[in-house]
Parts: structure tokens; C-alpha cells; sequence
């Protein structure tokens, strides 16, 4: 395993992130952020101030302490194009290796585009669409389609440098609005909408507050035309004493909460938004996909499978069953299909479940599926809507029928509905069996088959070996299955 290290050196911040590296994935271990004053020096006079270039370098040398505590091998420097503008970017550069040994290559728009592109698809599964990356400093609009971008534009103004002065919200919007000139771009408004970056992520907090969402997740959060209006007529109706104490987000920067927002609606209108997700992607998680992968594409192909995979890479062991397992809950959701009675909408949560059905062991062995519920929820699992990992959560916990908690459910009701209930009970035991066909930790049963004779289900077992463990196990599923199937199940 290997430690990698990205440092940016951003319009307005520094930004540390480690992570660790293995088998061309990577899974970020630690984050610092710190505040620095770059694009406002550069918009003053072209020209990095001592005081910038001094913060700066003591910032970095911090950054150096922690990567050394952490044993990184690599280190890797970008910084935004912006600092090619001042005057005297190579001395700035001379200083920090002077003092740090550090180096830093630019990243021009393309580099950022690349980047964010990257780091959007493997957060979100959509094969084409736009990307709107809002920074501090600037503004990115990118057309993607099949997996490939096909242009972008870059408004040189973002929620710091748009304001010049303005404090008011709509002149701030008529402002930008003004500055947001597409070119030759050709959005199509029926295609997905993906906002990157903390003003984004501060609209989606500020959105489950308003409505009263339930999940706690931000990555791949919805956010209609109709929600953001509210969040920004919500917000324009608090004096600026008590914006300033809105709580849980990104940085804290109520400061800029306005603008943010401003530029966002300006967004929407001009783009005629009907609904955009929110993603976590940042140019960071590009740079560290298209260092450590082997081949980007192959992830897109399946991109639940890949985050899977990634989450897998850093928890496996000699015994780990994960993908048997959830190839098992594959076929019996087939072969028990016309018992079921389930559409083929429940298959990628089941496999979330399946996938992950002893992951809750990590917080202890002892009720591990109950364990499981909060593991799937905060596992950062992409290629996934929130609802559906939300259903995964409830079908790992319910491997054991009488994990149910109707008031837990309840809870979740806006997003759940009665037929979801149906699902995640008979999914749970769906799991439990491929479970128990698994239990001898290699590959016994290969496959099932399934005939319905009367009130029992004979299952039939396709074995490599003897099944005698897997199919005594299998049975202690029986009661579970006979519950909520309304059938005897035999193992044969």
C-alpha cells in the first residue's frame, strides 16, 4: 500500500489531502483546509504580497510535518492557474522549495476540467450531462456525454471575486448573470445537471433543512428549481446577524453564503434547471483517480461495482465472501421471482446489502446486521441514489426479520412507501440465504435451482463439493422464509 499526498494551492485556500493507495484505488485518509489570500493579492496589483507568500509557506511546512507523521511516498503540488498570473509566481515557487523541498506544477483549465470530470463520474452515474464547478474565483460549465467531455466555458468570476463590493443578493445574481455567456456551449435542459464544489454542497445542506430531509448525505443529493428558490428565498429572508449562525456548512463561510447562492440561482435561471444533484466530486479526487487507475473507463462501466471494489480493496481478507455473496442474491432474486413479485428497480439496492452484508462487523460482531444499517449509509458508496442506499441499509438489517423497527422506518417515511417495506423484508432474507450458501467460505454451491410444488419451494443446489454445511444452514433460514413467502423452503 502506498501513501499519496495532493497539496493545492487554490485562488483562496491550501488544501492538503491524503490518501491511501493500492491496486489502482485509493481511499482519502485525511484533510486539512486552510485560508490563504491569493486571488485577492493577484486582483490588486498581479503581485504576491510577503505577508501571502510568508502564511503560505508556514502553512506548507505544516502540511510537510503531517505528510512525514504519515509516511507518505508522494507527494504530488498543483496549484491553480491563477498563480501564473503574478508577477512573481517563480520566487513564490524558489520559496516554498527553498523551505519545504515541495514543487508545484499548474493546472490550467483543461487540467481542471479533466479533473473535475473525472472525479464527477466516479461519484455520479450519469452517462452525459453538464458540470457546473463553482470556486471562489471561477466558474466552469462542462458538457460530457458517452464518457467523454465535449467543451467547456470558464467565467473568470466566482463567489468571491463577483461581489466587488455588492452585498445585496439580486444585484449580486444580475451581476453574474451579466458575466455568464455560454459561447458556443449547447446545453440541452432535459440532460442531467451536476453542481460541484462548497457553494453546491452548502445549497444541498441548507435544502434537507428547509424540507426536513431525513438522510445526512450530500453526494448525489437532488436539488429541484423549486427547492433552490426556496433555500434562496429562505435565506434572503434572515438579517446577516443570523445567516452568520446557519449551521453545518462547508468551511463555515457565511460570509460568502450570499453570493454563493446568487451565482447558483443566476445558474439555474440561465441554464433553465429543472433539477440538478449535487456532487463531492473536487479536482483533488480527479487528480488522484488519473494517478493510481489503471484504466478510468473500466469504471464507468459500473460504476456501483467499482465503489464496491474500491471499499472492498482496503477492508478484504483471505475470507471475504462479499461478491459471492451478492452474485448468490443475484440469482435467487431470479429464481424467486414469481414468489417475490419485486421489479428490477430493488436489484441495485439488494446488491448494496448483499455486497456489504458483514460490514457492520467492524463496529462488532454481535448484532452485526443492525451494525450494517449505519455502515451502508456512511460508506460513501457511489453509483447509487440516496434512496436506494437507503433501502440497501434497511435489507442489510433486516437478514434477521426481527431487526425491524417500525419507528426507525418511520422516520424515513417521506423517502420509504409501503411496497419499499415489502422489499426490504423479503430482500433481507433473500440476503441471509445467499448468506448461509456461502457459509463454508469457498465456493460449494455454484448456482440454484428453483421449482414451486404447492406450499413448498424445492431448492435445488448446483455444487462443485459437498453442500452438507451450506444447505444445513440454508434451512435455519426457513421460519424467516416461510413468514414472509407464505412457502416452505427445502435445500436439497
Amino acid at each position: 500500500m502506498e501513501k499519496i499526498a495532493i497539496i493545492e494551492i487554490k485562488n483562496s485556500s491550501a488544501v492538503l489531502s491524503i490518501y491511501d493507495s493500492q491496486n489502482g484505488r485509493s481511499k482519502l485518509i485525511r484533510t486539512e483546509n486552510d485560508k490563504i489570500n491569493v486571488g485577492n493579492d493577484i486582483e490588486e496589483d498581479k503581485l504576491l504580497k510577503p505577508k501571502t507568500i510568508s502564511d503560505i509557506v508556514s502553512i506548507l511546512k505544516l502540511y510537510r510535518n503531517i505528510i512525514e507523521e504519515n509516511d507518505v511516498q508522494k507527494i504530488i503540488g498543483v496549484a491553480d492557474g491563477v498563480v501564473l498570473q503574478a508577477r512573481n509566481q517563480r520566487g513564490f515557487f524558489e520559496e516554498i522549495y527553498n523551505n519545504t523541498g515541495m514543487t508545484f506544477s499548474f493546472l490550467n483549465d483543461e487540467e481542471i476540467v479533466k479533473n473535475t470530470y473525472y472525479s464527477v463520474v466516479n461519484k455520479i452515474d450519469n452517462s452525459k450531462g453538464t458540470i457546473i464547478n463553482i470556486s471562489s474565483h471561477n466558474t466552469y460549465i462542462i458538457k460530457y456525454n458517452r464518457r467523454t467531455t465535449l467543451g467547456f466555458v470558464n467565467i473568470n468570476y466566482g463567489y468571491e471575486n463577483i461581489s466587488n463590493g455588492l452585498t445585496n443578493f439580486q444585484d449580486i445574481k444580475s451581476a453574474f448573470l451579466e458575466k455568464l455567456d455560454l459561447n458556443d456551449l449547447v446545453i440541452d435542459e432535459n440532460e442531467p445537471f451536476v453542481g460541484v464544489g462548497n457553494a453546491f454542497i452548502n445549497l444541498g445542506r441548507i435544502a434537507k433543512k428547509v424540507e426536513h430531509y431525513p438522510l445526512e448525505i450530500d453526494n448525489n443529493y437532488p436539488v429541484s428549481q423549486g427547492l433552490e428558490k426556496k433555500v434562496t428565498d429562505f435565506i434572503n429572508s434572515l438579517d446577516l446577524e443570523k445567516i452568520k449562525k446557519v449551521k453545518g456548512l462547508v468551511e463555515d463561510r457565511t460570509d460568502v453564503l450570499i453570493s454563493q447562492l446568487a451565482l447558483i440561482s443566476a445558474i439555474y435561471e440561465k441554464l433553465k434547471i429543472n433539477e440538478l444533484s449535487v456532487s463531492t466530486a473536487s479536482v483533488s479526487d480527479g487528480v488522484i483517480i488519473s494517478s493510481v487507475s489503471t484504466d478510468i473507463q473500466e469504471k464507468f462501466s459500473d460504476l456501483l461495482g467499482s465503489s464496491f471494489d474500491s471499499i472492498h480493496e482496503f477492508n478484504k481478507d483471505e475470507n471475504s465472501v462479499n461478491l459471492r455473496v451478492a452474485n448468490m442474491a443475484g440469482i435467487l432474486f431470479k429464481q424467486l421471482k414469481v414468489m417475490h413479485k419485486l421489479p428490477r428497480a430493488y436489484v441495485k439496492p439488494m446488491r448494496v446489502a448483499a455486497y456489504m452484508f458483514d460490514y457492520g462487523k467492524k463496529v462488532n460482531f454481535e448484532d452485526y446486521e443492525k451494525h450494517g444499517f449505519y455502515m451502508i449509509l456512511n460508506s460513501g458508496l457511489c453509483g447509487v441514489s440516496q434512496k436506494d442506499l437507503l433501502l440497501g441499509a434497511f435489507i442489510c438489517q433486516c437478514q434477521t426479520a426481527d431487526n425491524f423497527n417500525l419507528s426507525q422506518w418511520m422516520k424515513y417515511k417521506d423517502l420509504l412507501n409501503d411496497e419499499d417495506l415489502n422489499a426490504v423484508r423479503k430482500l433481507g432474507i433473500i440476503i441471509k440465504l445467499a448468506v448461509a450458501l456461502n457459509s463454508s467460505k469457498k465456493q460449494v454451491v455454484t448456482d440454484v435451482m428453483c421449482d414451486i410444488l404447492g406450499d413448498s419451494v424445492i431448492m435445488k443446489t448446483i455444487v462443485n463439493s459437498d453442500p452438507t454445511y451450506e444447505i444445513l444452514q440454508g434451512m435455519k433460514v426457513a421460519q424467516d422464509y416461510r413468514k414472509f413467502f407464505k412457502k416452505n423452503l427445502q435445500l436439497i
